[in-house]
């Protein structure tokens, strides 16, 4: 007859070994790469207009002596944080926080590659959004050296110049980041903002104030409308198969 010892000690030997494979697996699962999401035809939409309350702060004009090529292509070369028409607030960037059934998937991108420009002096467009997998090509249209400096919170520093007639610089982020301050050293009054996303569910209010985010599975999210003067609201909402839903925000000046 074994011993009380040696039947204990082959008890646990037994759970060990039931215990080490569970945990491996739960590590492997975990690893796993999440599938590509596939439309069904029950994804919804989300629209709405972005507003402004009040009187807007005028544009500045912009001193571009230091450049003359900049300075004859822009003569009235205006500021464009803050652009109100009608009422309507254009350049607030709307997107879908991640998180529960943004999750579960990765989003493939419409397209491979997204551009911005030097056009005129001024980064074009001001307010960008991609996704982690797209290739961003930064072209020069103006004949002159521009300089091009992005300085993101969770990818590396990137800057680089780029002289008339050169081909488009290209970069690809590693990680989503949030609003990262686009400046050309050269030209300071250059500014853009570009949003690295995991997914495509974004969208830049127009002149006219408007956004649409299409595509949207079926699930409860929370909506967020930044802009780079008056921060960020956000609001719930609930989509429904196939649902169509108007969401707006209204913004207004600060009180000094």
């Amino acid at each position: 007859m074994k011993s009380r010892n040696a039947i204990l000690g082959m008890s646990i030997l037994a759970l060990a070994a039931m215990i080490v494979p569970a945990r491996y697996s739960a590590v492997t699962l975990a690893g796993q790469t999440k599938p590509i999401y596939q439309p069904t035809g029950s994804e919804g939409t989300i629209t709405g207009k972005i507003s402004f309350a009040g009187q807007p702060p005028q544009p500045k004009r912009i001193d571009e002596s230091a450049d003359s090529v900049c300075q004859a292509a822009n003569p009235e070369l205006v500021t464009e944080d803050v652009i109100v028409r009608a009422g309507k607030l254009a350049n607030v960037f709307v997107y879908v926080r991640a998180g529960d059934t943004l999750d579960w998937y990765t989003f493939a991108a419409a397209q491979p590659d997204v551009s911005l420009a030097h056009h005129d002096c001024q980064y074009v467009p001001h307010i960008l959004g991609m996704q982690i997998q797209q290739v961003l090509k930064i072209a020069n249209d103006d004949a002159t050296t521009h300089n091009t400096h992005f300085i993101p919170r969770k990818n590396p520093d990137w800057n680089q110049s780029q002289p008339q007639n050169a081909a488009p610089l290209e970069i690809k982020f590693k990680d989503a980041d949030a609003s990262i301050p686009v400046k050309d050293n050269q030209h300071p009054w250059e500014k853009a903002y570009v949003w690295v996303l995991s997914h495509p569910f974004f969208a830049v209010s127009a002149l006219n104030g408007s956004y649409r985010i299409v595509g949207l599975p079926p699930g409860q999210y929370t909506v967020v409308a930044w802009h780079e003067r008056f921060g960020e609201q956000s609001a719930e909402v609930s989509i429904g198969v196939s649902e169509k839903k108007e969401l707006n925000f209204t913004f207004k000046k600060p009180e000094d």
